[in-house]
């Protein structure tokens, strides 16, 4: 028969389900603390401009570090990085969120200003200040509409009721920057992706005093067990950041 439990019931099972879930653990954990962190598998959930552009430093340093530990970054949406991390299969996601589950931690720990690209040969490009009511007559490059990228611009324009229209929908920062700068349209991207190269060749202008600032950091299921190697490359991530989030504070 189905079990359902009492409100007591509920808080004494997230209290005792990551200890549960960690004695399996428990000795290749304390061979970790004695011998340093030599062996073992740590899986990470993140989608492509968090491995592409926020994670590579963090990667290399922990790769240094820890040569033995076998390395695996999912690549996948955050959608998908939830489903994952809620079946067990990864150990924490890394990226980007607009709403937070209740059963997710999640710990930003940078953040990026939007910016809107376009041709260097462009009309808006010899402009100092753009406004939204500039941007509405040329097509916009977006990610595809089920990202929160797409969501996030069309939220903007609605809210300011001014008309825009996307001509092209493409996945990947790379790709749609390479768009830009062929001339086939305009777009609004994170500022995490633009690069010393990308200024050569596109005008950049930040948007902020329109669009939202997106911040990136460490998605945990709460409760949930970390193994070392996940608290080691969190501590990388961002030196702390554990031990606050243990004590209450940030």
């Amino acid at each position: 028969r189905r079990i359902n439990l009492t409100d007591a019931g509920e808080a004494l099972y997230e209290l005792a389900r990551p200890l549960v879930e960690g004695w399996e653990n428990l000795d290749r954990d304390f061979q970790a603390k004695v011998k340093g962190l030599v062996a073992g598998k740590l899986v990470i959930a993140a989608g492509t401009s968090t491995i592409q552009y926020f994670l590579p430093d963090v990667v290399r340093r922990y790769r240094e570090r820890f040569p033995a530990v076998q390395l695996q970054l999912a690549n996948v949406t955050g959608k998908d990085g939830l489903a994952l991390l809620r079946e067990g299969k990864a150990d924490f996601a890394v990226g980007s969120m607009l709403d937070v589950p209740p059963d997710i931690a999640w710990a930003p720990v940078r953040q990026y200003d939007p910016m809107l690209i376009v041709p260097r040969d462009h009309p808006l490009a010899a402009q100092a200040v753009v406004t939204l009511a500039d941007l509405s007559p040329w097509g916009l490059i977006l990610p595809p509409q089920r990202l929160s990228t797409w969501r996030l611009v069309d939220l903007v324009f609605q809210q300011n009721q001014v008309p825009y229209h996307v001509d092209i929908e493409v996945g990947g920062w790379d790709v749609i920057k390479e768009y830009v700068a062929t001339g086939l349209g305009i777009s609004i991207v994170t500022g995490i992706c633009i690069t010393d190269a990308d200024r050569e060749r596109l005008a950049v202008r930040n948007m902020k005093q329109y669009f939202p600032q997106r911040s990136y950091g460490v998605v945990m299921l709460k409760g949930g067990f970390l193994s070392a190697e996940a608290r080691a490359f969190i501590d990388m991530v961002q030196p702390g950041l554990l031990l606050r989030r243990e004590h209450g504070a940030g």
